[in-house]
């Protein structure tokens, strides 16, 4: 009898994850926190470190479409579909909390994703006064949203003892790590580790991470990007030169090589840190830095350089690619696979042993198995 309900387990999951497509394999940290006068009231984040838009930006890159606004409609949609035309098939977005501009602007991102069939996760950020506790609030509340992976920035600021009770609690999801330490993960009852930070946590980093994780069951979410570079934003005059996208090519092969489970992007559109992949124009006069040259492009044809080889670069992952290990993407909290089934699923396991008693097949209390 219990194989003949994990059977149909099986096939209830299988149903489950082809209606919400393959696990992914590609995200990519978006910021929804843009403002600008005509939608917002003010600029927002493009006049960070005294800056003052639309021509003195808040970034040393210059975007294509100019500083956005995050709440226009036309914008999040052009902005989604070069998402999904570039293989990225998860949408990491930046959440500060509740009632906060990106916790208000989720819902609309959530549905304009789902247009584009990309999976949304959530990327907790260290809000003022978050706690291990707060975070598991937080995650329940989100996951009424459909939000079923979460990175936790910073996870090491909290005590592990503190998230290892969260995760013990929480079911139905995957909870990630931001950090390179996989004990820290491991202590903390995390899924797995994501890096984040491409200034710190370079390519050489990824084959000793993956290992590890590996070695513990955890997932591998190394964080790959195209540079660093936030000094009109931040005042920071640390940099991590894209060299004419080598840099991008170099962390992408060596997340490659370690066999990492996912890869995560940073960034879509973190254009205070220089992270960003999003098209970019080139402004001149030495104001600005561009993407001219960046696998040979130039002009018109360089905006979009970091998009076309992170598609080139998604190919190269899925080539023969067999999915990844199914107990490091549930270790049984609940089902990844089943999601919000998990609540039905358990109710159809109650009946199915009632019924099974009904009939007299021995359930797993009993001794001997009927088949």
């Amino acid at each position: 009898m219990r194989r003949a309900i994990l059977l149909l387990v099986a096939v209830f999951a299988v149903g489950a994850a082809s209606a919400q497509g393959a696990t992914p394999l590609v995200s990519v940290f978006f910021y929804p926190w843009y403002g600008t006068p005509a939608h917002d009231g003010a600029y927002v984040h493009w006049n960070q470190n005294g800056r003052r838009p639309p021509v003195d930006i808040a970034s040393d890159f210059f975007p294509q479409r100019g500083p956005y606004s995050s709440s226009e409609p036309r914008v999040l949609q052009a902005q989604l579909q070069e998402i999904a035309a570039a293989g990225i098939d998860e949408l990491a977005v930046s959440w500060w909390g509740r009632d906060s501009a990106e916790d208000r602007r989720l819902p609309t991102v959530v549905a304009a994703a789902r247009r584009q069939r990309l999976a949304v996760a959530v990327h907790l950020e260290p809000y003022l006064g978050r706690t291990a506790e707060s975070t598991e609030a937080d995650i329940r509340y989100l996951q009424m949203l459909g939000a079923q992976t979460f990175y936790v920035y910073a996870s090491t600021l909290v005590p592990d003892a503190d998230w290892a009770a969260v995760n013990d609690r929480l079911e139905g999801v995957r909870v990630l790590a931001g950090t390179p330490s996989v004990g820290r993960a491991l202590a903390g009852g995390f899924d797995g580790v994501y890096t984040y930070d491409v200034l710190l946590y370079g390519a050489s980093a990824f084959a000793r991470i993956c290992q590890a994780a590996r070695r513990k069951g955890l997932l591998c979410a190394p964080s790959v990007g195209p540079g660093y570079s936030a000094a009109r934003a931040t005042g920071d005059i640390r940099a991590k030169p894209r060299r004419d996208g080598a840099t991008y090519d170099a962390m992408w092969r060596a997340a490659l090589a370690a066999h990492a489970d996912l890869v995560t992007i940073t960034s879509y559109n973190e254009w205070h840190e220089g992270t960003q992949i999003e098209p970019a124009l080139d402004r001149g006069a030495g104001r600005y830095r561009s993407y001219a040259g960046a696998y040979g492009r130039r002009g018109v044809a360089a905006r979009r350089a970091y998009l076309d080889r992170t598609a080139y670069w998604a190919r190269e992952l899925r080539k023969g690619r067999r999915e990844p290990a199914v107990a490091a993407a549930t270790r049984q909290r609940g089902s990844m696979l089943l999601g919000p089934l998990a609540g039905p699923l358990d109710r159809f396991l109650g009946g199915a042993a009632l019924l099974a008693g009904a009939l007299g097949w021995p359930t797993d209390g009993a001794r001997g198995t009927r088949v």
